[in-house]
């Protein structure tokens, strides 16, 4: 039967030492730590609360002090790989004057390169967004931030004479990056789609740069 981690721990030499004890964080990390690998081994719909109780070192009444469900642990999951694109999202945009194809590629490589490292959490979430309104609605304000900071890109560059005219930036922006969402999902979810194992990175950029500053621009980049 698993051990709690701040249980009293039985150490040689140490009659009466007990183990340090392991905060809330270090349980509710640990929780988390364990979805994240074991949805790279099974399906979201076959994860059990004693598979995670067990992974985490706790007991499955401890679980339940920290999340109600399983399915919570996949939004904390979907917010903590959000919160890591972020990061890597952060500077990326510093620079776009001087290397335009260089930061776009920064750009769409944060998003890629997070989701492509933690591929069982994003198959989660496409199969429970279709069902899940808590979930959409997560992923739609994790979108909206991504698409605000390219419209405000976009904005510069056309305000600095570098990109070409075009669709609203906002609307541009949108619709490159639900582009992004869709090829990229694929690429980590439906492997049997043509092309579906290729890094879309390159792809993706080509894209981008013929949209925002013309054919020549993305053809001059490759």
């Amino acid at each position: 039967m698993p051990r709690d981690l701040d249980a009293v721990a039985a150490t040689p030499g140490g009659r009466g030492r007990r183990a340090t004890r392991v905060s809330g964080d270090e349980r509710e990390q640990a929780i988390l730590t364990t979805a994240d690998r074991l949805l790279g081994e099974k399906d979201f719909s076959a994860l059990t609360i004693d598979d995670l109780a067990r992974g985490a070192g706790i007991s499955r009444p401890t679980f339940y002090f920290y999340f109600a469900s399983k399915r919570s642990v996949l939004l904390a999951l979907l917010d903590r790989v959000a919160h890591e694109a972020s990061r890597r999202s952060a500077e990326v945009f510093v620079g776009l004057a001087d290397d335009p194809a260089a930061t776009w590629r920064r750009a769409i490589s944060a998003f890629f390169e997070t989701f492509a490292a933690h591929p069982g959490v994003v198959a989660a979430v496409v199969g429970a967004r279709g069902t899940d309104a808590e979930i959409v609605g997560q992923w739609s304000r994790l979108l909206q931030g991504w698409i605000d900071e390219t419209a405000r890109a976009i904005e510069a560059e056309r305000a600095r004479g570098a990109a070409v005219a075009g669709p609203e930036p906002r609307v541009l922006a949108t619709s490159l990056n639900l582009l992004n969402e869709r090829v990229i999902m694929a690429a980590l979810t439906e492997p049997s789609l043509p092309g579906a194992a290729v890094d879309p990175v390159d792809t993706l950029l080509h894209v981008w740069l013929s949209s925002i500053y013309g054919s020549t621009a993305a053809a001059a980049a490759r």
